[in-house]
C-alpha cells in the first residue's frame, strides 16, 4: 500500500497539530488546547489527542511556544553541590511545587566554583528561563553577571547563600541562621560547657557570618567567651575537620564542647572521639548544623540544627508564582524573607 506524504512525515519527522486535527476531524485549535491541559476542554477529549498525538510521533516545539508567549516554561536554578543534603531536599521540593504549576526545573551545579557558577548564570539567561533561583558559590564576588536579569526584569531570587549586601530587583531567602546559632550556644552554656570550641565556614558567607554572630551572642549572655585559638574559620571539608580537631587535643587544655557550623565536620569529630576513646557526651558534647540524616543514624546521634529546606522551597516557589502571574511586582528593594530553624538535642549532647 503506497504511503501517503502527511504519513510519511509524521513518521518521519513528527506530525503537526494540523496533521492531529485532521485525523480526529476536529479544529487545530481544540487539539492546542487539548494537549496545553485547557480547563475548557474535556478529559475526554484530552485523552483521544494525547493519545493520537503520541501514535503520530507528535513533538511539543518547546522553543517555538516559548516565542510566541516570550515565556518558556522554565525556572533555572544553580546550587552549589547537589550533594548537600539542604540542597538536595530543596531541589525535590521546588521542583514538585514549580511542576505542579506548570513549570519545568533546569537543575546546575557551580561545583563552588566562581567561575563556573558565572558561567551558568550566562546560560540560563540565553536559554530563556522564567526566572532563576541560586545558592551562591563560597567564591562569588562579581554580581555584575545577574545584570541582564535585573535590566530584563527577570526574577533572580537568592537563597541559603546569598550575598552579603542586597541587590536591588532581586529577592533573598535565608534561614534564621543568627538564631541557630544563639540557641546552640545557650544549649552548651546549660549543659555546664566551659571550654567550648567552633568550627565555621569562612566569614565571606552570610551563613557563617550570621551563625557566628548568633553564637557568640548566645555565648557572650551566658557569660562565656571564645579563646581564639579554639576557633576555626575555613571551608568545611572532611580534611580540614581532621587537622582542627587534632589541633585542639593536640593541647593540654582540651575542649569540653565543640559547635561546628555542618554535620559532616561534627561527624568527623564523633569520629575522631571514637578513635580517640573520648566519651561523646560526658567528656566532649557535639553539635552539628543542617539536621542531615548521617547524623542522625550514627551513635550517639548528632545534636543539630534544622533548616526546614522543604518551608523555604515553598515560599520560593509562591514568590516565583506569583511574580510570573503578575500578582506581585517586582520591587527594588524587597525585604529578605528569613525562614525558622530549631535546634534538635539528640545523644551527642544528651545524656538521658
Amino acid at each position: 500500500m503506497a504511503v501517503g506524504k502527511k504519513e510519511q512525515r509524521s513518521k518521519k519527522t513528527g506530525a503537526s497539530i494540523v496533521d492531529i486535527a485532521e485525523a480526529l476531524n476536529i479544529s487545530a485549535a481544540t487539539v492546542s488546547r487539548a494537549l496545553n491541559g485547557h480547563a475548557r476542554i474535556s478529559e475526554e477529549t484530552k485523552r483521544k489527542v494525547k493519545k493520537k498525538a503520541q501514535e503520530m510521533g507528535y513533538v511539543v516545539n518547546r522553543m517555538a511556544s516559548s516565542l510566541r508567549k516570550n515565556r518558556s516554561g522554565i525556572v533555572g536554578l544553580i546550587v552549589p553541590r547537589i550533594s548537600m543534603h539542604f540542597h538536595t531536599v530543596f531541589i525535590t521540593s521546588l521542583q514538585r511545587l514549580l511542576q505542579e504549576a506548570g513549570y519545568r526545573l533546569m537543575i546546575a551545579q557551580s561545583d563552588d566554583d566562581g567561575t563556573l557558577e558565572r558561567d551558568l548564570v550566562e546560560a540560563m539567561f540565553s536559554s530563556r528561563v522564567d526566572a532563576l533561583v541560586i545558592s551562591l558559590s563560597l567564591t562569588s564576588e562579581d554580581y555584575s553577571v545577574f545584570d541582564n536579569f535585573i535590566e530584563n526584569r527577570i526574577p533572580v531570587v537568592f537563597y541559603d547563600r546569598v550575598p552579603l549586601k542586597p541587590i536591588p530587583y532581586t529577592y533573598t531567602f535565608v534561614g534564621d541562621d543568627f538564631g541557630g546559632g544563639y540557641a546552640v550556644a545557650r544549649h552548651l552554656a546549660g549543659l555546664g560547657a566551659k571550654k567550648i570550641a567552633y568550627i565555621s565556614g569562612p566569614l565571606s558567607c552570610n551563613l557563617y557570618r550570621d551563625r557566628t554572630l548568633g553564637f557568640l551572642k548566645g555565648l557572650q549572655d551566658e557569660s562565656l567567651s571564645l579563646k581564639d585559638e579554639w576557633v576555626f574559620y575555613q571551608e568545611l571539608t572532611v580534611e580540614n575537620a581532621r587537622k582542627s580537631i587534632e589541633l585542639l587535643f593536640a593541647k593540654r587544655t582540651k575542649p569540653d564542647a565543640i559547635f561546628a557550623a555542618n554535620d559532616n565536620t561534627a561527624i568527623t569529630i564523633l569520629e575522631f572521639a571514637r578513635k580517640e576513646r573520648i566519651a561523646v557526651p560526658h567528656d566532649l558534647k557535639i553539635v552539628g548544623y543542617s539536621n542531615d540524616p548521617k547524623a542522625a543514624i550514627i551513635s550517639p546521634a548528632i545534636t543539630t540544627v534544622d533548616q526546614y529546606p522543604e518551608e523555604m522551597a515553598n515560599k520560593v516557589s509562591q514568590l516565583i508564582l506569583k511574580v510570573l502571574h503578575k500578582q506581585e511586582q517586582l520591587t527594588e528593594k524587597p525585604l529578605p524573607v528569613v525562614t525558622p530553624v530549631q535546634l534538635l538535642i539528640k545523644g551527642s549532647t544528651d545524656r538521658a
